[in-house]
């Protein structure tokens, strides 16, 4: 994937090495080892003095110091590590691995062995980049597959002791929260309302911004640290790719399987509307969606007629109503081997790519929109920005003229 080195090629060669190309000899307790998080206060939340020892060994340049996002979902495990720059943040070493975490979870209840040993190992690679990196701050999260699971807390004990990741259990809001902070600067200022969701592996999380109750500043920089003030209203369905595809199929789909799909999420969708009365609040404001999730880019991907993925041309741009669903019904046309043929999807996720359109569907059908953005961005994105506007080496607005 283009845009984030090593971002989806976890295994090329020189890929656990670090933007300067070099490993530096590890610390003797790394940053994110449970016994830095007791000595500290906790993973992600370092008092005033560790950061100033942290700005202290980098040469006294507080802003050259790395920082770390871990997303580990039902379906991938994803790593993020950068430094703060002018513009925000500047990436300087990613991974990403599909390790179907949740596979099976919503029959058994549990995650499965073999689950637990695939992300165990692409947990390892995430580990030592971290510890090579030589991470200032971060925060290792886990979602929906962890949250369900009877014996999450002991696979990510485990984890712990043996790999030394601390990893915290997201709760839906805080999910949708970050999600927003992450895809925040690509929201068009001009709008009323904005309707971010984000199609994961086994939960869906979908947020109202109101950006009429006060202006919203233009400053990207600020939008992505205020963001999340702007939420009027949010759910968390517990249903994502996996989990839908699991349910109805997604090797063999045909049509009635997609309307079936569709249907069973419309049905998780109607609370939501009921409670909040979107279909009524939106009538005539000026609106666009912004998806944050695998499948967005995907059909993006698709619809570009992209050789290869590329995140560059992806991230931040725009599709219509009519391109969402000639992509969405060309691929429900397809044999699953067609799909594995398509570049942008690919063997991983060509049985999961029609549900996912299926539930955007589900929300397109509930609340059309003419406009939508993509975000090939979102809940790693938004730990890095709150971590660093936390530390104050982030610049959240522009600066004052003298007078």
């Amino acid at each position: 994937m283009q845009g984030y080195p090593d971002d989806g090629g976890a295994d090329a060669p020189g890929a656990s090495t670090t933007a300067e190309g070099t490993a530096p000899a590890s610390p003797p307790v790394p940053p994110f080892h449970p016994a830095y998080a007791q000595r500290n206060g906790g993973i992600g939340h370092r008092p005033a003095a560790a950061r100033d020892d942290a700005a202290a060994n980098s040469d006294g340049h507080e802003r050259d110091g790395v920082y770390g996002a871990l997303d580990l979902g039902t379906n991938n495990c994803r790593l993020l590590l950068a430094r703060p720059s002018r513009r925000g943040f500047r990436v300087v070493d990613a991974f990403s691995r599909i390790i179907r975490l949740g596979e099976g979870v919503g029959h058994t209840g549990q995650l499965s062995p073999a689950a637990m040993a695939r992300t165990h190992e692409a947990l390892k690679v995430c580990a030592a980049k971290l510890e090579r990196a030589k991470v200032r701050r971060s925060r290792l999260v886990a979602t929906e597959a962890c949250r369900i699971a009877s014996n999450s807390g002991e696979f990510l004990a485990e984890v712990r002791g043996r790999l030394g990741l601390d990893i915290e259990i997201l709760t839906p809001e805080a999910e949708a929260r970050l999600a927003v902070s992450g895809s925040a600067a690509l929201i068009d200022p001009s709008c009323d309302f904005v309707l971010v969701f984000d199609i994961g592996g086994g939960s869906s999380e979908l947020i109202l911004l109101d950006l009429s109750r006060r202006n919203w500043r233009r400053e990207r920089r600020a939008d992505r640290a205020d963001a999340q003030n702007f939420m009027a209203a949010w759910t968390s369905l517990p249903i994502g790719v996996v989990t839908l595809a699991e349910r109805f199929g997604g090797h063999h789909v045909a049509p009635d399987d997609f309307e079936a799909m569709v249907a069973a999420t419309q049905r998780m969708l109607e609370p939501f509307e009921a409670e909040h009365q979107l279909t009524k609040r939106l009538a005539g404001k000026r609106l666009h969606m912004l998806g944050t999730s695998g499948t967005v880019t995907t059909v993006a991907g698709v619809h570009l007629g992209l050789p290869r993925y590329d995140r560059n041309r992806v991230d931040g741009c725009w599709l219509t109503l009519r391109d969402v669903r000639a992509v969405t019904y060309d691929l429900l046309g397809r044999s699953y081997e067609q799909r594995i043929a398509e570049p942008c999807i690919g063997r991983d996720r060509a049985d999961l790519v029609l549900a996912g359109c299926a539930i955007l569907e589900a929300v397109l059908r509930l609340w059309p929109c003419e406009r939508l953005r993509v975000a090939d961005r979102g809940l790693r994105e938004g730990i890095l920005t709150t971590l660093m506007t936390e530390d104050g080496v982030l610049r959240t607005g522009r600066r004052r003229r003298r007078r």
